[in-house]
């Protein structure tokens, strides 16, 4: 295809950057980080959060008892067809998730391609057909006495939630899943990123590399 005479560019396959860590490790705060460095034309955000099963068909008394850390709880196929359509430059229907009703809420919000896209998420090192999609692989490891204070102080403040309920599922769920399956996916990541975005000088290399990249470099 010619426009005035030149010859028109291929459109430029996004890169794609995975950011995988426990609950509350810091991950979402660098990949937020990375995502608001740029416009929308040049960095999108996903994140798995987005991506619970529906559980609609059941009572609220056992979509709370759910385990929300094990793979089982994510719609994967949803996910790779949404970044592979990101992949080809179209965008996507992203399903906005409430975690008031454990469920899905029946809005979606719209994510446009772009140069760069950032997907985070406890697991999305775990699955194998998403983590080969990834150009860069990044695993945020902090300590679970930090991750557990965190989870409280957002639960408490954000969610509503006891705390006797929040040390109860961590206990039951949390813990055991991040054993599992989230700490041994840190064996795939390409960079480890030690206490998430208190890391300033690891967040600002990381940084300084998706800003060359959505630039063109």
């Amino acid at each position: 295809m010619t426009t005035g005479g030149e010859t028109a560019r291929p459109r430029q396959r996004p890169y794609l950057i995975g950011v995988a860590g426990g609950s509350n490790s810091g991950k979402t705060t660098i990949a937020s980080r990375l995502a608001e460095l740029m416009d929308d034309e040049q960095v999108s955000l996903i994140k798995l959060d987005s991506y619970y099963v529906e559980r609609s068909n059941e009572p609220l008394e056992q979509r709370a008892a759910a385990n929300y850390d094990h793979p089982d709880a994510f719609d994967w196929d949803l996910m790779n067809d949404h970044l592979a359509a990101l992949t080809a430059g179209a965008s996507v229907q992203v399903p906005v998730y409430d975690y008031a009703i454990h469920d899905r809420s029946d809005r979606q919000e719209t994510v446009h391609a772009a140069k760069v896209v950032v997907v985070e998420g406890i697991l999305v090192l775990w699955e194998p057909r998403l983590r080969e999609r990834f150009d860069l692989k990044i695993f945020v490891d902090t300590p679970p006495d930090l991750r557990i204070i965190r989870r409280l102080q957002r639960d408490v403040a954000e969610r509503g939630r006891t705390p006797e309920s929040i040390l109860d599922q961590y206990l039951a769920t949390v813990r055991p899943s991040h054993e599992l399956f989230i700490e041994p996916s840190k064996r795939y990541a390409d960079v480890i990123v030690p206490e998430g975005g208190l890391n300033r000088p690891a967040l600002e290399v990381l940084l300084a590399r998706v800003r060359e990249l959505a630039n063109g470099a």
